[in-house]
């Protein structure tokens, strides 16, 4: 039997397979994390209505977006890969991302 790693590779020895690194110090997803470029806009819909479109983010994205939802009190859905919110929120989804452990130089608003 294989064991996995928290970040989904295998365990040779107690020893992450993706980083080299012991199981209890894995560093995969927050190499991840970091990685990540996160692209905000807006997009008009039916009957001229501004939905937010939050695309890049690729682990917990339903949790994310629930927390997201949760912080700015609107509507939203997870969809191929991307956040969708109900309304024009560029303005301080910077500030809840940071808060939510990501970088501002990953954030790009547009």
């Amino acid at each position: 039997m294989v064991e996995i790693c928290k970040c989904g590779a295998n365990l040779t020895g107690n020893v992450c397979s993706t980083c080299g690194l012991p199981a209890d110090l894995c560093a995969c997803m927050s190499i991840n994390r970091e990685a990540q470029k996160i692209r905000v806009f807006v997009e008009r819909r039916k009957f001229n209505k501004p939905v937010t479109i939050v695309e890049g983010i690729t682990e917990n994205t339903k949790s994310v977006a629930s927390q997201i939802k949760a912080k700015l009190a609107c509507g939203g859905t997870v969809k191929h890969n991307h956040i969708e919110l109900q309304g024009d929120h560029t303005k301080r989804l910077r500030d809840i991302l940071m808060k939510l452990g990501y970088d501002s130089g990953q954030i790009e608003i547009s």
